[in-house]
C-alpha cells in the first residue's frame, strides 16, 4: 500500500515548507534510533517523507500522481541526488546550534566533522602535532644577497632536557599504563546517524608511552614537555627576497604524545641606497655627464664586493645598460648573476659663453 507522506508527518496537504520542516524535526527527535525508546523504522519513514515533501518538484509529482518519478525512483528513499546530501538525508537541518539537531528543546548531538573524519579516515590513528611558531627578522641588503646566519632566542615548549621526554624522575621505576594496557593507544567508538565509527588515538594518560613512572620528573611534572628559552640558529640562504619565509621543521612547540610543530621565519630585507635585486642580477642607475658620454671614460663604482672601475664607452646612449658579469647574486658555488648599470646622461641647465660657442661649432660639424 502506498504511504501517505502527509499522514506520516502528521500535517495537512496545504502545509507550508516551515510546517513540514517543523514536523520532521519533532518526529526525527522522537524516533531517533540512538535515543531510548527510538524506532529506526519510523525514523527512516519520517526521513523518506521529508525528502519528498521538502522538495518542490518531488512534492508536485507526489501530489499529482501519488508517487515520485524524479531520479528514476518511485519514492524519496535511498541515495538521492536532489541536493539532500549523503544517503538522501538533509544535513542542513542538523548543522545549526553547535551541532544540535533542531532548536526547540531537541538535544541529540553529534559532530559532523568527527563522523566524516572517522568514516573516511578508516579508523586510523590521528597524530597529534604541536603549534607552529612564526617570527620576523630583518636583514641588511648585503646579508640578504650573500646569505648569513641569525641567532634567535625563542621561549617555547620542548622536550624536557632532564627526563628526555619520559616524564619520569631519573632512576625511577615504570608501571604499565592501565588505561591502554601498555599499548600507548586507545580505540574510541562513536555513535552517529550513519552508525558506529571507531578511531585510534594516543592515550591521554601515558601520552603514548605505554608506561607511567612511579615518580614524576620534578621539572616537567611528568608531562615530558617543559617551556624554556632556546638559542636557535637560522641559516639565511643567499639571494633571499623580502617577505620570503624560512621553515624549520620540528622547531615549533612540542606536544605530549605527538610531534613538534614547525618554526617559520619571515625575512624582511632593508632597501639599498644604490642597488636593487632583480632575480639573480643587481641593478643600479649611473649618472654620466654629457661630455663623458660623448668621449667615454672610466667610472669607479662601489659594488657589494668593493670598488671596481667600469669603462663607459664613447657615445653611450641614454638608458643604455652596461653589464658587469659575476657581480650579482650568488647562484651556486662559483656562479653569480650580473651587475646591470643603467646609464642616465645629465644635461646641463645652463651653459657658459665658451661652452655654448664650442657646442655651436659641434652643431656646425653635424654633431
Amino acid at each position: 500500500m502506498q504511504k501517505n507522506f502527509y499522514d506520516v508527518l502528521g500535517i495537512d496537504k496545504k502545509a507550508s515548507k516551515e510546517d513540514i520542516k517543523s514536523a520532521f524535526r519533532k518526529l526525527a527527535h522522537q524516533y531517533h534510533p540512538d535515543k531510548k525508546g527510538g524506532n529506526e523504522a519510523k525514523f527512516k519513514e519520517v526521513n523518506e517523507a521529508y525528502q519528498i515533501l521538502s522538495d518542490e518538484k518531488k512534492r508536485a509529482e507526489y501530489d499529482t500522481y501519488g508517487r515520485v518519478f524524479s531520479d528514476g525512483q518511485s519514492s524519496g528513499g535511498g541515495f538521492d541526488g536532489g541536493g539532500a546530501g549523503f544517503g538522501g538525508f538533509d544535513w542542513s537541518n542538523f548543522t545549526g546550534q553547535q551541532g544540535t539537531a533542531g532548536q526547540q528543546g531537541q538535544n541529540f548531538e553529534f559532530d559532523l566533522g568527527d563522523i566524516f573524519g572517522d568514516f573516511f579516515g578508516g579508523g586510523q590513528e590521528r597524530t597529534k602535532r604541536g603549534r607552529d611558531i612564526s617570527i620576523d627578522t630583518e636583514l641588511p641588503f648585503e646579508e640578504a644577497i650573500f646569505g648569513t646566519e641569525r641567532q634567535i632566542l625563542l621561549n617555547k615548549s620542548s622536550v624536557c632536557d632532564i627526563c628526555s621526554g619520559s616524564g619520569a624522575k631519573p632512576g625511577t621505576e615504570h608501571h604499565t599504563c592501565k588505561s591502554c594496557n601498555g599499548k600507548g593507544k586507545v580505540h574510541e567508538a562513536r555513535r552517529s546517524l550513519l552508525g558506529t565509527f571507531s578511531s585510534v588515538k594516543t592515550c591521554d594518560v601515558c601520552f603514548g608511552r605505554g608506561k607511567i613512572p612511579k615518580d614524576k620528573c620534578g621539572t616537567c611534572h611528568g608531562a615530558g614537555i617543559s617551556k624554556r628559552a632556546h638559542d636557535i640558529r637560522v641559516k639565511i640562504p643567499a639571494g633571499i627576497d623580502d617577505g620570503e619565509m624560512i621553515r624549520l621543521s620540528g622547531a615549533g612547540e612540542a606536544i605530549q604524545g605527538g610531534m613538534a610543530g614547525d618554526l617559520y621565519v619571515k625575512v624582511h630585507v632593508k632597501s639599498h641606497a644604490l642597488f636593487t635585486k632583480e632575480g639573480t642580477n643587481l641593478t643600479m642607475d649611473l649618472d654620466v655627464k654629457l661630455s663623458n658620454a660623448l668621449l667615454g671614460f672610466e667610472q669607479p663604482i662601489n659594488t657589494l664586493d668593493g670598488e671596481i672601475k667600469v669603462s663607459i664607452p664613447a657615445g653611450v646612449s641614454f638608458g643604455e645598460i652596461l653589464r658587469v658579469k659575476g657581480k650579482g647574486v650568488p647562484i651556486e658555488k662559483n656562479r653569480r648573476g650580473d651587475l646591470l648599470i643603467k646609464i642616465n646622461i645629465l644635461l646641463p641647465n645652463k651653459l657658459s659663453r665658451t661652452a655654448r660657442e664650442k657646442i655651436e661649432e659641434l652643431r656646425n660639424e653635424g654633431l
